[in-house]
Protein backbone atom coordinates (compact mmCIF):
# COMPACT_ATOMS: atom_id res chain seq x y z
CA UNK A 1 0.00 0.00 0.00
CA UNK A 2 1.44 3.70 -0.75
CA UNK A 3 1.28 5.44 2.19
CA UNK A 4 2.10 9.14 1.95
CA UNK A 5 5.47 10.66 4.01
CA UNK A 6 4.78 12.28 7.74
CA UNK A 7 6.83 14.39 9.82
CA UNK A 8 5.51 15.10 13.32
CA UNK A 9 5.76 16.91 15.99
CA UNK A 10 8.89 19.70 14.61
CA UNK A 11 7.49 21.85 17.56
CA UNK A 12 8.41 25.00 15.47
CA UNK A 13 6.77 28.19 15.70
CA UNK A 14 5.14 29.57 13.02
CA UNK A 15 5.86 33.01 12.47
CA UNK A 16 2.98 35.17 13.19
CA UNK A 17 2.42 39.09 11.55
CA UNK A 18 3.61 41.65 12.97
CA UNK A 19 1.14 44.83 14.33
CA UNK A 20 2.00 46.43 11.07
CA UNK A 21 2.97 43.37 9.17
CA UNK A 22 0.08 42.86 7.07
CA UNK A 23 0.24 40.42 4.47
CA UNK A 24 0.60 41.51 0.74
CA UNK A 25 -3.49 40.30 -0.35
CA UNK A 26 -4.10 39.94 -4.02
CA UNK A 27 -6.93 38.38 -6.15
CA UNK A 28 -7.75 34.95 -3.77
CA UNK A 29 -6.32 31.49 -5.05
CA UNK A 30 -9.17 29.49 -2.63
CA UNK A 31 -11.85 30.20 -0.21
CA UNK A 32 -13.42 27.72 2.27
CA UNK A 33 -16.26 27.91 4.50
CA UNK A 34 -15.69 25.85 8.03
CA UNK A 35 -18.30 22.98 8.62
CA UNK A 36 -20.80 24.94 10.08
CA UNK A 37 -20.36 28.04 8.36
CA UNK A 38 -19.32 29.96 11.45
CA UNK A 39 -16.13 31.20 9.54
CA UNK A 40 -14.62 31.56 6.16
CA UNK A 41 -10.90 30.82 5.28
CA UNK A 42 -8.97 32.65 1.96
CA UNK A 43 -5.97 31.97 0.57
CA UNK A 44 -3.66 33.83 -0.98
CA UNK A 45 -0.66 35.01 -2.51
CA UNK A 46 1.43 35.25 1.01
CA UNK A 47 -0.56 32.92 3.38
CA UNK A 48 -3.97 32.98 4.53
CA UNK A 49 -6.79 34.65 6.58
CA UNK A 50 -9.34 33.41 8.92
CA UNK A 51 -12.91 35.44 9.40
CA UNK A 52 -15.52 35.40 11.62
CA UNK A 53 -18.85 35.47 10.17
CA UNK A 54 -20.39 36.08 13.42
CA UNK A 55 -21.82 39.71 12.15
CA UNK A 56 -23.08 40.71 8.88
CA UNK A 57 -21.73 44.21 9.88
CA UNK A 58 -17.98 43.09 10.67
CA UNK A 59 -15.37 40.89 9.30
CA UNK A 60 -13.59 40.06 12.13
CA UNK A 61 -10.08 38.93 10.83
CA UNK A 62 -9.14 36.06 13.62
CA UNK A 63 -6.09 34.88 12.27
CA UNK A 64 -3.93 35.33 9.70
CA UNK A 65 -0.88 33.22 8.36
CA UNK A 66 2.45 33.55 6.14
CA UNK A 67 3.75 30.58 7.16
CA UNK A 68 3.07 28.99 3.91
CA UNK A 69 3.23 31.31 0.62
CA UNK A 70 1.00 30.69 -2.32
CA UNK A 71 -1.81 29.10 0.16
CA UNK A 72 -3.94 26.93 -2.33
CA UNK A 73 -6.16 25.00 -0.28
CA UNK A 74 -6.81 26.05 3.22
CA UNK A 75 -9.07 24.15 5.33
CA UNK A 76 -10.36 24.87 9.03
CA UNK A 77 -12.13 21.91 11.48
CA UNK A 78 -15.21 23.88 13.09
CA UNK A 79 -14.41 26.46 15.19
CA UNK A 80 -11.19 25.02 16.11
CA UNK A 81 -7.26 26.21 15.84
CA UNK A 82 -6.72 23.38 13.57
CA UNK A 83 -5.92 24.44 9.83
CA UNK A 84 -4.61 22.25 6.86
CA UNK A 85 -2.80 24.30 4.66
CA UNK A 86 -1.35 23.04 1.50
CA UNK A 87 0.55 25.79 -0.86
CA UNK A 88 1.28 25.79 -4.66
CA UNK A 89 5.01 25.55 -3.93
CA UNK A 90 5.04 22.34 -2.58
CA UNK A 91 1.34 21.33 -3.94
CA UNK A 92 2.32 17.67 -3.06
CA UNK A 93 2.51 18.61 0.87
CA UNK A 94 -0.50 19.02 3.27
CA UNK A 95 1.08 21.11 6.44
CA UNK A 96 -1.47 20.90 9.73
CA UNK A 97 -1.00 23.92 12.01
CA UNK A 98 -2.69 24.77 15.33
CA UNK A 99 -2.48 28.15 14.88
CA UNK A 100 -3.48 29.69 18.38
CA UNK A 101 -0.40 27.44 19.82
CA UNK A 102 1.28 28.80 16.71
CA UNK A 103 3.18 25.40 15.90
CA UNK A 104 3.04 23.17 13.23
CA UNK A 105 1.16 19.41 14.06
CA UNK A 106 2.99 17.48 11.29
CA UNK A 107 3.01 17.18 7.72
CA UNK A 108 2.32 14.84 4.73
CA UNK A 109 3.98 14.46 1.61
CA UNK A 110 1.80 12.90 -1.28
CA UNK A 111 2.96 10.75 -4.61
CA UNK A 112 1.01 13.84 -6.45
CA UNK A 113 -0.20 17.07 -6.12
CA UNK A 114 -3.62 17.87 -3.53
CA UNK A 115 -6.37 18.88 -5.21
CA UNK A 116 -8.70 19.17 -2.48
CA UNK A 117 -9.01 18.13 1.31
CA UNK A 118 -11.73 17.33 3.54
CA UNK A 119 -12.25 17.06 7.47
CA UNK A 120 -14.84 16.55 10.29
CA UNK A 121 -14.26 15.24 13.60
CA UNK A 122 -12.95 11.79 12.94
CA UNK A 123 -11.71 11.67 9.97
CA UNK A 124 -9.29 13.68 6.97
CA UNK A 125 -9.37 12.83 3.70
CA UNK A 126 -6.81 14.27 0.82
CA UNK A 127 -7.89 13.71 -2.64
CA UNK A 128 -5.04 13.09 -5.36
CA UNK A 129 -6.08 13.21 -8.87
CA UNK A 130 -6.38 9.28 -9.16
CA UNK A 131 -6.36 8.48 -5.08
CA UNK A 132 -8.03 8.73 -1.85
CA UNK A 133 -5.92 8.98 1.40
CA UNK A 134 -8.35 8.56 4.55
CA UNK A 135 -6.77 9.44 8.30
CA UNK A 136 -7.66 9.12 11.82
CA UNK A 137 -7.68 13.04 12.79
CA UNK A 138 -7.23 11.77 16.26
CA UNK A 139 -3.54 10.74 15.55
CA UNK A 140 -3.60 11.44 11.77
CA UNK A 141 -2.42 7.50 11.07
CA UNK A 142 -3.50 6.77 7.74
CA UNK A 143 -6.42 4.30 7.39
CA UNK A 144 -6.83 3.21 3.70
CA UNK A 145 -5.48 4.43 0.45
CA UNK A 146 -8.62 4.23 -2.13
CA UNK A 147 -6.18 3.48 -5.30
CA UNK A 148 -7.02 4.00 -8.93
CA UNK A 149 -9.92 5.74 -8.54
CA UNK A 150 -10.96 7.21 -11.63
CA UNK A 151 -9.65 10.12 -13.20
CA UNK A 152 -10.35 12.61 -10.88
CA UNK A 153 -8.48 16.46 -12.12
CA UNK A 154 -10.70 18.51 -10.54
CA UNK A 155 -10.68 17.05 -6.96
CA UNK A 156 -13.88 16.63 -6.60
CA UNK A 157 -15.37 14.89 -3.33
CA UNK A 158 -17.27 15.77 -0.17
CA UNK A 159 -17.02 14.31 3.18
CA UNK A 160 -20.06 14.13 5.84
CA UNK A 161 -19.50 16.81 8.57
CA UNK A 162 -21.89 14.05 10.62
CA UNK A 163 -19.42 11.87 12.90
CA UNK A 164 -22.51 8.96 12.90
CA UNK A 165 -22.85 9.39 9.08
CA UNK A 166 -19.40 9.77 8.21
CA UNK A 167 -19.58 9.03 4.14
CA UNK A 168 -17.35 10.19 1.57
CA UNK A 169 -18.33 10.78 -1.99
CA UNK A 170 -16.12 10.92 -5.17
CA UNK A 171 -16.76 10.29 -9.18
CA UNK A 172 -17.29 6.46 -9.73
CA UNK A 173 -16.96 7.16 -13.44
CA UNK A 174 -14.83 9.12 -15.99
CA UNK A 175 -17.37 8.23 -18.41
CA UNK A 176 -20.32 8.76 -16.64
CA UNK A 177 -21.85 10.65 -14.14
CA UNK A 178 -21.73 7.81 -11.40
CA UNK A 179 -20.89 9.12 -7.40
CA UNK A 180 -19.45 6.03 -5.18
CA UNK A 181 -20.42 6.29 -1.95
CA UNK A 182 -17.78 4.86 0.71
CA UNK A 183 -18.27 4.75 4.35
CA UNK A 184 -15.28 6.62 5.59
CA UNK A 185 -15.44 5.00 9.44
CA UNK A 186 -15.66 1.43 8.54
CA UNK A 187 -13.91 1.94 5.30
CA UNK A 188 -15.67 0.11 2.72
CA UNK A 189 -17.54 1.04 -0.27
CA UNK A 190 -21.74 1.62 0.16
CA UNK A 191 -22.71 1.99 -3.01
CA UNK A 192 -22.43 3.99 -6.20
CA UNK A 193 -24.91 6.14 -7.51
CA UNK A 194 -25.95 6.99 -10.92
CA UNK A 195 -26.71 10.12 -10.60
CA UNK A 196 -26.57 12.06 -14.15
CA UNK A 197 -25.96 10.92 -18.04
CA UNK A 198 -22.22 13.29 -17.93
CA UNK A 199 -19.64 13.61 -15.71
CA UNK A 200 -20.45 15.28 -11.89
CA UNK A 201 -19.26 18.17 -11.57
CA UNK A 202 -19.93 18.94 -7.91
CA UNK A 203 -21.48 17.21 -4.94
CA UNK A 204 -22.32 17.87 -1.25
CA UNK A 205 -23.80 16.26 1.88
CA UNK A 206 -26.29 17.72 4.66
CA UNK A 207 -25.17 18.49 7.71
CA UNK A 208 -26.66 15.08 9.27
CA UNK A 209 -25.00 13.28 5.87
CA UNK A 210 -28.47 11.85 5.01
CA UNK A 211 -28.86 13.72 1.96
CA UNK A 212 -26.29 13.81 -1.32
CA UNK A 213 -26.72 16.59 -4.06
CA UNK A 214 -25.00 16.68 -7.07
CA UNK A 215 -24.61 18.65 -10.33
CA UNK A 216 -23.78 17.14 -13.85
CA UNK A 217 -20.91 19.88 -16.08
CA UNK A 218 -24.01 20.99 -17.89
CA UNK A 219 -24.83 22.30 -14.90
CA UNK A 220 -28.72 22.48 -15.79
CA UNK A 221 -30.24 20.27 -13.81
CA UNK A 222 -29.34 19.45 -9.67
CA UNK A 223 -30.50 16.23 -8.05
CA UNK A 224 -30.91 15.15 -4.13
CA UNK A 225 -30.51 11.88 -3.33
CA UNK A 226 -31.21 10.17 0.01
CA UNK A 227 -27.71 8.41 2.01
CA UNK A 228 -27.28 5.49 2.08
CA UNK A 229 -29.48 3.66 -0.43
CA UNK A 230 -29.07 6.87 -2.74
CA UNK A 231 -32.28 6.79 -3.97
CA UNK A 232 -33.48 9.59 -5.46
CA UNK A 233 -36.18 13.14 -3.72
CA UNK A 234 -35.31 15.96 -5.57
CA UNK A 235 -34.60 17.12 -9.08
CA UNK A 236 -34.31 20.88 -9.97
CA UNK A 237 -33.71 22.39 -12.84
CA UNK A 238 -31.50 25.69 -12.90
CA UNK A 239 -32.20 26.90 -16.36
CA UNK A 240 -32.18 25.79 -20.00
CA UNK A 241 -28.37 26.99 -20.49
CA UNK A 242 -26.02 24.51 -21.38
CA UNK A 243 -22.34 23.92 -20.00
CA UNK A 244 -22.65 26.26 -17.14
CA UNK A 245 -19.84 25.62 -14.50
CA UNK A 246 -21.47 24.39 -11.28
CA UNK A 247 -18.72 25.76 -8.64
CA UNK A 248 -20.42 24.72 -5.66
CA UNK A 249 -23.60 23.30 -3.82
CA UNK A 250 -24.18 23.75 -0.48
CA UNK A 251 -27.33 22.21 2.04
CA UNK A 252 -28.83 24.61 4.89
CA UNK A 253 -28.14 23.44 8.59
CA UNK A 254 -31.98 21.80 8.65
CA UNK A 255 -31.22 20.56 5.14
CA UNK A 256 -34.59 22.52 4.01
CA UNK A 257 -32.80 24.23 1.34
CA UNK A 258 -30.00 23.87 -0.89
CA UNK A 259 -28.52 26.77 -3.06
CA UNK A 260 -25.77 26.78 -5.84
CA UNK A 261 -23.55 28.71 -7.29
CA UNK A 262 -21.65 28.91 -11.17
CA UNK A 263 -19.55 30.85 -13.63
CA UNK A 264 -23.17 33.01 -14.12
CA UNK A 265 -24.19 35.89 -12.32
CA UNK A 266 -26.98 33.72 -10.64
CA UNK A 267 -27.54 31.78 -7.56
CA UNK A 268 -30.23 29.77 -7.09
CA UNK A 269 -31.74 28.59 -3.90
CA UNK A 270 -34.28 25.77 -4.19
CA UNK A 271 -36.89 24.29 -1.17
CA UNK A 272 -36.61 20.51 -0.54
CA UNK A 273 -39.95 19.63 -0.19
CA UNK A 274 -42.63 17.68 -2.14
CA UNK A 275 -45.37 19.29 -4.40
CA UNK A 276 -48.28 16.82 -4.21
CA UNK A 277 -51.72 17.71 -4.92
CA UNK A 278 -54.26 16.76 -2.40
CA UNK A 279 -56.56 14.24 -3.39
CA UNK A 280 -59.47 16.20 -1.32
CA UNK A 281 -58.60 19.30 -2.44
CA UNK A 282 -61.54 20.50 -4.84
CA UNK A 283 -59.94 23.70 -6.21
CA UNK A 284 -59.25 24.36 -9.42
CA UNK A 285 -55.43 24.13 -8.73
CA UNK A 286 -55.66 20.78 -7.03
CA UNK A 287 -57.78 19.62 -10.03
CA UNK A 288 -55.29 20.74 -12.62
CA UNK A 289 -52.12 19.48 -10.63
CA UNK A 290 -53.81 16.40 -11.24
CA UNK A 291 -53.98 16.67 -14.71
CA UNK A 292 -50.81 18.12 -15.18
CA UNK A 293 -49.61 14.82 -13.53
CA UNK A 294 -51.01 12.26 -15.66
CA UNK A 295 -50.91 14.40 -18.83
CA UNK A 296 -47.04 13.91 -18.34
CA UNK A 297 -47.21 9.88 -17.68
CA UNK A 298 -48.04 9.51 -21.51
CA UNK A 299 -44.96 12.03 -22.50
CA UNK A 300 -41.80 10.88 -23.51
CA UNK A 301 -39.39 10.24 -20.39
CA UNK A 302 -37.46 13.01 -20.86
CA UNK A 303 -39.84 15.99 -21.50
CA UNK A 304 -41.82 13.86 -18.66
CA UNK A 305 -38.95 14.82 -16.33
CA UNK A 306 -38.02 18.32 -17.13
CA UNK A 307 -42.25 18.72 -16.16
CA UNK A 308 -41.41 17.81 -12.71
CA UNK A 309 -38.74 19.08 -12.36
CA UNK A 310 -38.73 22.26 -9.54
CA UNK A 311 -37.37 25.34 -10.54
CA UNK A 312 -35.44 28.17 -7.88
CA UNK A 313 -37.40 28.98 -4.64
CA UNK A 314 -34.69 31.89 -4.41
CA UNK A 315 -32.22 33.53 -6.16
CA UNK A 316 -29.39 36.28 -6.55
CA UNK A 317 -28.32 38.16 -8.91
CA UNK A 318 -24.48 38.51 -9.23
CA UNK A 319 -22.95 42.51 -10.24
CA UNK A 320 -20.45 40.48 -12.56
CA UNK A 321 -20.43 36.79 -13.63
CA UNK A 322 -17.51 34.54 -14.91
CA UNK A 323 -15.65 34.48 -11.16
CA UNK A 324 -15.60 31.56 -9.35
CA UNK A 325 -17.41 31.48 -6.06
CA UNK A 326 -18.66 29.73 -3.45
CA UNK A 327 -22.07 29.94 -1.61
CA UNK A 328 -23.50 29.01 1.27
CA UNK A 329 -26.76 29.27 3.84
CA UNK A 330 -26.14 30.27 7.45
CA UNK A 331 -28.24 31.79 10.39
CA UNK A 332 -26.18 35.35 11.38
CA UNK A 333 -27.68 37.43 13.94
CA UNK A 334 -30.97 34.75 14.32
CA UNK A 335 -31.79 35.96 10.72
CA UNK A 336 -30.89 33.55 7.45
CA UNK A 337 -28.30 34.69 5.63
CA UNK A 338 -26.71 33.90 1.96
CA UNK A 339 -23.27 34.54 1.83
CA UNK A 340 -21.18 34.13 -1.51
CA UNK A 341 -17.55 34.33 -1.50
CA UNK A 342 -15.87 35.39 -4.83
CA UNK A 343 -12.24 34.33 -5.75
CA UNK A 344 -12.08 38.34 -6.47
CA UNK A 345 -11.83 39.03 -3.08
CA UNK A 346 -15.55 39.75 -1.93
CA UNK A 347 -17.87 38.12 0.45
CA UNK A 348 -21.27 38.89 -0.46
CA UNK A 349 -24.15 38.99 2.09
CA UNK A 350 -27.90 38.54 1.08
CA UNK A 351 -31.29 38.08 3.19
CA UNK A 352 -33.12 35.08 2.46
CA UNK A 353 -36.78 35.09 3.28
CA UNK A 354 -38.17 31.37 4.13
CA UNK A 355 -41.58 32.66 3.68
CA UNK A 356 -42.24 34.29 -0.01
CA UNK A 357 -38.67 33.68 -1.72
CA UNK A 358 -37.71 35.55 -5.13
CA UNK A 359 -34.86 37.82 -5.17
CA UNK A 360 -32.41 38.17 -2.19
CA UNK A 361 -31.50 41.54 -1.16
CA UNK A 362 -27.86 42.38 -0.71
CA UNK A 363 -27.24 43.29 2.97
CA UNK A 364 -23.35 43.79 3.03
CA UNK A 365 -20.55 43.26 0.70
CA UNK A 366 -17.03 43.03 2.37
CA UNK A 367 -13.87 43.09 0.87
CA UNK A 368 -11.61 40.21 2.21
CA UNK A 369 -8.30 41.82 1.25
CA UNK A 370 -6.69 45.20 2.38
CA UNK A 371 -7.00 48.29 -0.29
CA UNK A 372 -3.28 49.11 -0.43
CA UNK A 373 -2.26 45.52 -1.75
CA UNK A 374 -5.64 45.35 -4.53
CA UNK A 375 -3.73 44.00 -7.68
CA UNK A 376 -5.06 42.62 -10.64
CA UNK A 377 -6.33 38.85 -10.56
CA UNK A 378 -3.94 36.69 -11.31
CA UNK A 379 -4.99 34.53 -14.73
CA UNK A 380 -5.76 31.76 -13.41
CA UNK A 381 -8.80 33.43 -11.56
CA UNK A 382 -9.62 35.51 -14.38
CA UNK A 383 -12.87 34.87 -16.11
CA UNK A 384 -13.12 31.66 -18.20
CA UNK A 385 -9.70 31.00 -16.44
CA UNK A 386 -8.51 27.42 -14.57
CA UNK A 387 -9.13 26.52 -11.30
CA UNK A 388 -6.21 25.51 -9.03
CA UNK A 389 -7.02 21.90 -9.48
CA UNK A 390 -7.28 22.38 -13.24
CA UNK A 391 -4.21 23.87 -13.09
CA UNK A 392 -2.07 21.71 -11.24
CA UNK A 393 -3.13 18.48 -13.35
CA UNK A 394 -2.46 19.66 -16.71
CA UNK A 395 1.00 20.48 -15.14
CA UNK A 396 3.59 18.05 -14.93
CA UNK A 397 3.48 16.23 -11.39
CA UNK A 398 6.01 16.09 -8.96
CA UNK A 399 8.48 13.17 -10.03
CA UNK A 400 7.54 10.54 -6.54
CA UNK A 401 11.18 9.00 -7.00
CA UNK A 402 12.64 12.22 -6.27
CA UNK A 403 10.36 13.34 -3.04
CA UNK A 404 12.74 11.96 -0.11
CA UNK A 405 11.59 8.85 1.20
CA UNK A 406 9.55 7.06 -1.44
CA UNK A 407 11.38 4.39 -2.97
CA UNK A 408 11.10 3.13 -6.67
CA UNK A 409 8.62 0.86 -6.66
CA UNK A 410 6.27 3.16 -4.96
CA UNK A 411 6.08 2.02 -1.48
CA UNK A 412 7.29 4.60 1.10
CA UNK A 413 10.24 4.90 3.55
CA UNK A 414 9.11 6.54 6.83
CA UNK A 415 12.01 8.61 8.70
CA UNK A 416 13.33 7.76 12.29
CA UNK A 417 11.47 10.63 13.47
CA UNK A 418 8.50 9.70 12.78
CA UNK A 419 7.85 5.84 14.20
CA UNK A 420 4.14 4.76 14.03
CA UNK A 421 2.85 8.39 13.05
CA UNK A 422 3.06 9.28 16.65
CA UNK A 423 3.59 12.99 17.16
CA UNK A 424 6.57 14.45 20.00
CA UNK A 425 3.85 16.22 22.02
CA UNK A 426 2.19 13.16 23.40
CA UNK A 427 -0.07 15.36 25.23
CA UNK A 428 -1.61 16.83 21.80
CA UNK A 429 -5.24 15.12 20.98
CA UNK A 430 -6.68 16.39 17.75
CA UNK A 431 -10.17 14.96 18.84
CA UNK A 432 -10.36 16.92 22.36
CA UNK A 433 -12.36 19.87 22.21
CA UNK A 434 -10.03 21.42 25.05
CA UNK A 435 -7.35 21.23 22.63
CA UNK A 436 -8.83 23.22 20.31
CA UNK A 437 -10.91 25.47 21.81
CA UNK A 438 -13.14 28.03 19.82
CA UNK A 439 -11.54 30.42 19.12
CA UNK A 440 -12.52 34.90 19.26
CA UNK A 441 -11.36 38.12 17.96
CA UNK A 442 -9.98 39.08 21.00
CA UNK A 443 -7.78 35.71 21.37
CA UNK A 444 -5.31 36.62 18.73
Amino acid sequence: MIEPIAEFGTGEKIRRLGSDGSPDLQRLSCASFNQDTTSLAVGCKNGYRLFSLSSVDRMDCIHQGEESPDVCVAERLFSSSLMVIVSKSTPYRMNIYHFKKGTEICNYSYSSNILAVKLNRQRLVVCLEEALYIHNIKDMKLLKSVLNTPPNPKGLCALSVNHSNSYLAYPGSFTAGEITLYDAVNLKEVTVISAHASHVAAVSFSASGTRLASASEKGTVIRVFSIPDGDKLFEFRRGMKRYVSISSLSFSADAQFLCASSNTETVHIFRLEHHSPSADSPSWSGYMGKMFSAASSFLPSQVSDIMHQDRAFASVHLSAAGMKNISALSMIQKVPRLLVASLDGHLYIYNLDLQEGGDCRLVKKHRLYESADETPAAPELEAGGLSYAETVSTNTNQDSSSLTGYSEDGGVKRGELIPDHEFADESLRLDDEQEFPPVSFQDT
